[in-house]
């Protein structure tokens, strides 16, 4: 009887819903278990707490009102650590991997769902994609753990080298930029071993499932092509990364408070972490409340790109910033066609970009402004604050556990749509609108 009413409600939800629902779903699991006595060190975190972190670590966003080092116990620690895994692979792609395992079908509707959570273009071959990730996945965060194991063990004893290595693998691989130390990795801004494993991680799970797919069977067979998404968003990482990182460079080279006092290797390898982790993980090995006001602002606009379709980041995502680029670099020309890499982009794509774009620019300043009315405090900070968990980054200039309930609620509400994505969000609110069979007579308007 229950079945039935849920499958009937399930039947009269559309994609995104469910979708959006399987989230809040995991969340509230999330929160009542970290509620629990067990999962406490700290037994006056109470429930709001809770919930915070919950959102946080599901939207693998990495913001917190705690330091969950010392407000957490090795249970409660646990129950982030697969909330993160949860919110990194997809709730619905996680859900299909059990129903795979114990030898259950996926119905049509199921597949719909996760296209729409690994955000691909057809249903044709999702099953089979879906097992990939979980060898993608578990092997890439099991050779990541095995080196982060090889700098842990130095500084601490065998169970907690190997629990901390863990953590911190799945944490970077998910782009969630939880850490299990009181000031991040801050303490290992000189450990070459660390900051490389960590970044790489970052990117191979920022770039997307689809995109490591290809990468693997090119590595394998040189025979395997990439398709323009896979191209585009290996171009814009590739970009970012290195533009990110020589601005980094040259604004905070002479910062005394950020990167001013290390060795020229250390500055470069700084440099290049945090232009890693800037776009999507929120790791940090330097003091985000003493960067320069030209590195805070070059950070929002990596924040707001955020990482690849398809993959464990948020943003506006790599492909919709190309795609925007490609189409003002046409308008400039003159040219009627958007053209990348000897391909078409259809009208269809651009106006999914620019709705995208346009949907988050003003969720973000709305966000911003209600905050601004209701808090005392730094401008940029605020700023800093509402896109870091917009783009689910995790970055803060510590004000995150200063800020009230009303404003910390906005935050949570942020995480949530950053990780569905803005379009997905709002295709829920208007999927259900009243299609019309007209057109009216065309206008123009004066514009520019």
């Amino acid at each position: 009887m229950y079945k039935k009413k849920i499958n009937k409600i399930k039947s009269s939800m559309t994609p995104s819903e469910i979708l959006i629902l399987s989230f809040i779903i995991i969340i509230t699991i999330g929160t009542i278990l970290l509620s629990l006595p067990v999962a406490k060190l700290d037994k006056s975190a109470g429930v709001f707490t809770a919930l915070f972190t919950a959102t946080s670590a599901v939207s693998v966003t990495g913001l917190s009102v705690v330091d969950i080092s010392k407000t957490y116990s090795y249970f409660g620690k646990t129950v982030i650590l697969i909330l993160i895994q949860l919110g990194g692979l997809g709730i619905m792609t996680f859900s299909s991997i059990l129903a795979l395992l114990i030898g259950r079908k996926i119905s049509y509707e199921e597949k719909k769902i996760l296209k729409e959570d690994l955000n691909q273009e057809a249903l044709g071959g999702i099953i089979r994609f879906v097992r990939k990730i979980i060898y993608i996945v578990l092997s890439i965060e099991t050779i990541g753990a095995i080196f982060l194991f090889l700098s842990f063990i130095k500084i601490m004893p065998l169970k907690k080298a190997i629990y901390f290595s863990i953590f911190h693998s799945v944490s970077a691989f998910c782009n969630a930029g939880f850490s299990l130390f009181s000031t991040g990795l801050e303490g290992f801004y000189g450990d070459i071993n660390i900051n490389l494993v960590i970044s790489f991680l970052i990117i191979l799970g920022g770039i997307g499932f689809a995109v490591i797919d290809s990468l693997i069977q090119y590595i394998r067979t040189k025979k395997a092509k990439f398709n323009l998404t896979s191209k585009l968003a290996l171009i814009i990482t590739g970009i970012l990364i290195i533009v990110g990182s020589i601005t980094f460079f040259i604004f905070e080279r002479k910062n005394n408070l950020t990167i001013g006092n290390m060795s020229l290797f250390n500055k470069i390898i700084a440099s290049f972490f945090q232009s890693v982790t800037t776009r999507t993980a929120g790791f940090n090995t330097v003091s985000m409340s003493n960067l320069k006001p030209a590195t805070i602002f070059m950070m929002l606009i990596f924040m707001m790109i955020g990482a690849s379709p398809g993959s464990t980041g948020g943003g506006i995502k790599t492909t919709t910033f190309g795609v925007l680029v490609f189409y003002i670099i046409g308008i400039v020309k003159g040219q009627k066609d958007i053209n990348i890499s000897n391909r078409r982009i259809s009208w269809e794509i651009l106006n999914r970009a620019l709705v995208i774009f346009a949907i988050s620019i003003i969720y973000v300043l709305f966000i911003i402004f209600l905050i601004l009315m209701i808090e005392e405090k730094d401008f940029m900070k605020i700023i800093f604050e509402v896109v870091s968990a917009f783009g689910t980054v995790g970055l803060s200039m510590g004000i995150t556990a200063d800020l009230s309930l009303a404003s910390k609620i906005l935050i949570i509400i942020t995480m949530l749509i950053g990780r569905v994505g803005p379009l997905t969000f709002a295709l829920a609110l208007g999927e259900r609108a009243k299609r019309i069979s007209y057109r009216y007579p065309k206008e123009n308007i004066l514009v520019g």
